[in-house]
């Protein structure tokens, strides 16, 4: 029990609601989609997790290009493509994993990058969600994974350049 500010009395209404009582983050979630600021986001997110002793989760999230749309009779290539991509991505992050000395969980999942990362990081009460910096044009207009991501407001979100 600790004191209520200012008055040396022990604090018995008016807590804090709820804490996980844990100091630093639990579990890290980094995406990854193998470009080099989600290189440096999952080398940044991997040290931390180091530090804290924290589970770290590696999510790449494949969305399914534009263009896919237009030949929908025969979406083989590109699911054996989105396949192979991920394949690799898993082995890099399995590897660099296991120089550095710690585990790391590699997730898939399709569809929209922020509806997936809020997702997954619901399911796994994420405490930190680390992404690279998007090097888009584009994104200055439309709004960018990591903008997208801290107006959410959910979770502490590191933005690694």
């Amino acid at each position: 029990m600790t004191d209520a500010p200012g008055t040396g009395e022990p604090r018995t209404s008016g807590t804090p609601g709820f804490e996980r009582g844990t100091d630093g983050p639990r579990v890290i979630v980094v995406g990854f989609d193998g470009t080099p600021p989600s290189l440096r986001a999952g080398a940044y997110a991997a040290g931390l997790a180091r530090r804290q002793r924290a589970r770290l989760v590696v999510a790449h999230v494949a969305a399914t290009p534009a263009a896919a749309m237009l030949a929908p009779s025969q979406p083989w290539p590109l699911e054996e493509t989105l396949s192979e991509i991920a394949d690799d991505l898993r082995k890099q992050v399995e590897a660099e994993a296991e120089v550095i000395g710690i585990r790391a969980e590699f997730v898939v999942r399709r569809g929209d990058p922020f509806q997936e990362l809020t997702r997954l990081c619901g399911e796994l009460l994420a405490d930190a969600v680390v992404v690279g910096a998007s090097a888009s044009a584009g994104h200055r207009i439309t709004g960018s994974l990591a903008v997208r991501l801290v107006r959410c407001g959910r979770w502490p979100v590191t933005v690694v350049p």
